[in-house]
């Protein structure tokens, strides 16, 4: 809902009740490896795997249990636990501290075993353990580095230059191992005789080449060495372990000559972009790393518009953003020289031409060579990243359908794009890292605003024309606060409990005929039937076209299943929609109506309480809703995108 708090948004209840006592979705995660071979003081302890709770389901520990055999001693039983802190799904973090020194009892040794990850379930106060892995590392006090080879050859400025040996630092928490670099640098456009300029101690942190290897350490020939300029450099180079504290142990020097050549770019990607999509630039010789530091994209061409009888002339230069040395990103940008000259949110069609890359340090200035490209100005996109939060989760299990979660997501998603189809509106799961300017729901559990919605845009206004595209409905949002209304945005999965004639505790009923949803959800509910177990959602996916067969007989359990599914995820996924509705300017965009006038069967827009929950979940004939007629007109003129016709379904009057 926007502004408008209607009967649906019903009272909220204080704080929320203990969640019934099942199964926290913990079972089954998989522990697979434990890096790295080596531990010293601080060290990261990196563990991979499957399935790692985030801490907010449950806090994580890693258990070490076997032997340690110290260096010159006998070797001591081993059982600690080190805490662990969360990275994603796969990945989990441990620090080798002061406290896992302690318990060795030296500073020296060899650690022999088995590593468990262990999760702390507040939902029913039990540990759960992971998969284990037999795990033998060294533990030692302190590292030297071992130097054996610079590689040397021709180069870009910010190109990597690869340091082969031994016993580098990984650049976490235990350290990091520093090149040094020191030599003589001739420009190549200096006369004959002219003297090169000398460089002492240009100090560069490395990085391994590969996750967890100590043999191989990259660094970048960075302009802090020679500037920007092409030529020769000509001297050595050494490094330094620096570690967490405060050791510092050297080795080298080795060898080192490196030609300089100058800036270029070698391709782009995509080759069809919108309005706030990242381009990115691959090439050579970029710089941005140091204030005083910037790389220019000079565009020389025309630019043929969809439609257009004669291209239009083109020569700008473009501000990217500095990645490395071999990469620069441009997003496509109303306000720059670029947007300035297209309207990037109505003009579509092609740039063909070149790109000349031009660097610049302080005042010195190279230009790269041209290069031809061809661009395309796609047409304007929205892109909505759902971003499914723990609370989520959690509200699942009050639905008896947590070990079904894939399949309610992949309703929810279908959902979406079934009611945007027709507009260029693409929603995801993962969030984008191709687009600069994207627009954020999130799913979470109960409703933080204590006032029991179903769903609502904190979005600050009416964004008519869908001018922002990097909305956020989720989080709290001080600006909707300060003229009264509710900050926190997104859609609330467990206030759909409200239908019930027996909600949670933590949630109000609604003034609703409540037999259909209990039908629907008393045969998976903890507290009136038998929650989906693993073993059942291993028989999935669990998918239905259509509702017609919902409620099911509670004896047919796969369709049982299958109904909770479709209505769960009709919940969620069209009141998703209808925010994002009202993020993008609806209802009534030339007006201040938030909502449609009246009630009219099957209008997505419709207020809550002219929004059923027959139509909500689409059974006994009702639903889906759909934008109505004029809502529909006025999202394909903002978002019309260049695919596919709109599909071809009676839309009920927005009057």
């Amino acid at each position: 809902m926007k502004r408008a708090l209607l009967v649906c948004l019903v009272a909220g209840c204080g704080a929320r009740a203990e969640l019934p006592a099942v199964d926290p979705g913990l079972t089954g995660v998989q522990l697979r490896e434990v890096h790295p071979g080596l531990l010293l003081p601080s060290s990261e302890i990196d563990l991979v795997g499957d399935g790692f709770a985030d801490p907010s389901r449950a806090p994580a520990r890693v258990h070490l249990v076997g032997s340690f055999l110290p260096a010159g001693g006998a070797a001591q039983p081993i059982d600690l636990a080190l805490p662990a802190a969360f990275v994603d799904a796969q990945h989990l973090t441990a620090v080798a501290d002061d406290g896992f020194f302690a318990a060795l009892g030296a500073p020296v040794g060899h650690l022999v075993v088995t590593v468990t990850v262990l999760f702390d379930s507040p939902i029913d106060r039990a540990t759960h353990a992971s998969s284990s892995v037999d795990l033998a590392v060294d533990v030692a006090d302190t590292l030297a580095p071992h130097l054996t080879r610079a590689a040397s050859g021709t180069l870009h400025v910010n190109d990597a230059l690869v340091l082969d040996g031994d016993g580098f630092l990984l650049a976490t928490s235990e350290g990091a191992t520093h090149a040094l670099v020191s030599g003589c640098f001739l420009p190549a456009t200096a006369a004959a005789g002219t003297a090169c300029t000398k460089i002492d101690n240009v100090d560069l942190p490395a990085r391994p080449s590969k996750s967890w290897d100590r043999t191989q350490l990259e660094f970048p020939f960075a302009p802090a060495i020679a500037g920007i300029q092409p030529g020769a450099f000509t001297g050595t180079v050494r490094v330094e372990n620096r570690l967490a504290s405060g050791q510092v142990m050297a080795a080298g020097p080795q060898a080192l000559t490196v030609t300089l050549r100058k800036p270029e770019v070698l391709s782009i990607s995509p080759t069809q972009a919108s309005l706030g999509q990242f381009v990115d630039v691959q090439g050579g010789g970029f710089v941005g790393d140091a204030a005083d530091e910037v790389t220019l994209l000079h565009l020389t061409g025309t630019f043929q518009a969809v439609g257009g009888s004669a291209g239009a002339a083109v020569d700008l230069e473009l501000v990217p953003h500095f990645v490395s040395g071999p990469m620069v990103r441009y997003v496509l940008d109303e306000t720059d020289a670029l947007g300035k000259i297209l309207d990037l949110r109505r003009v579509s069609g092609t740039f063909t031409g070149q790109i000349a890359p031009i660097v610049r340090k302080g005042t010195d200035e190279v230009v790269g060579d041209a290069t031809s490209v061809t661009l395309a100005i796609a047409p304007l996109k929205q892109v909505v990243y759902v971003r499914f939060l723990a609370s989520y989760v959690d509200s699942l299990r009050l639905y008896g359908s947590s070990a079904v979660d894939a399949d309610v997501r992949t309703r929810v998603m279908a959902v979406a794009a079934r009611d945007y189809a027709g507009v260029n509106v693409e929603f995801r799961v993962e969030e984008p890292t191709d687009f600069a300017l994207y627009s954020q729901v999130d799913v979470a559990g109960p409703d933080p605003n204590n006032l029991g919605l179903l769903g609502y845009d904190n979005t600050p206004g009416k964004d008519v024309g869908n001018q922002r595209l990097f909305d956020r409905l989720g989080g709290v949002n001080a600006a909707t606060q300060s003229d009264g209304s509710p900050g926190y945005g997104g859609v609330f999965t467990e206030q759909f409990l409200g239908f019930s004639a027996h909600p949670a505790p933590s949630v109000a009923r609604l003034p609703v005929d409540t037999n259909l949803f209990d039908s629907v959800f008393d045969p998976l509910r903890p507290e009136t039937g038998a929650p989906i177990t693993s073993a059942e959602a291993s028989q999935g996916p669990y998918a239905l076209s259509d509702g017609t067969i919902c409620p099911a007989d509670p004896r047919d359990r796969p369709t049982v299943i299958a109904c909770g599914v479709f209505v769960l995820g009709n919940l969620i996924g069209s009141t998703l929609t209808h925010e994002v509705g009202h993020s993008l300017g609806l209802a009534d965009p030339t007006g201040d109506l938030f909502h449609d006038p009246g009630d009219a069967p099957n209008r997505l827009m419709d207020a809550g309480d002219g929004r059923p929950f027959e139509e909500r979940a689409e059974l006994v004939g009702q639903g889906p809703a759909v934008f109505c007629d004029d809502e529909f007109v006025y999202l394909r003129s903002i978002l019309a995108g260049a695919g596919a016709p709109p599909p071809a379904i009676a839309r009920p009057s927005c009057q």
